[in-house]
């Protein structure tokens, strides 16, 4: 008798487990979509999607025409 109450309990704390489980997977899913990211192409030329978060903490430093035309000097 004692057998059979504690599978019981048993299979009464892995069903609980699976529904905590099944809604805790799509929450964590959502909550990476939110997340909003700008694509750039990198200097080879790939395109790539950065979160934003990212760009907010970078330095806004911007190249200059001069940078610019080395860079291409460079890569040919």
């Amino acid at each position: 008798m004692e057998e059979k109450k504690n599978r019981r309990k048993f299979i009464g704390e892995a069903i609980k487990a699976l529904v905590v489980s099944a809604i805790a997977i799509p929450t964590v899913a959502t909550a990476k979509e939110k997340s909003k990211t700008v694509k750039m192409l990198t200097a080879d030329g790939k395109l790539v999607e950065v979160d934003e978060s990212v760009l907010n903490k970078a330095s806004r430093k911007k190249a200059n025409n001069k940078d610019i035309m080395n860079w291409i000097k460079a890569k040919s």
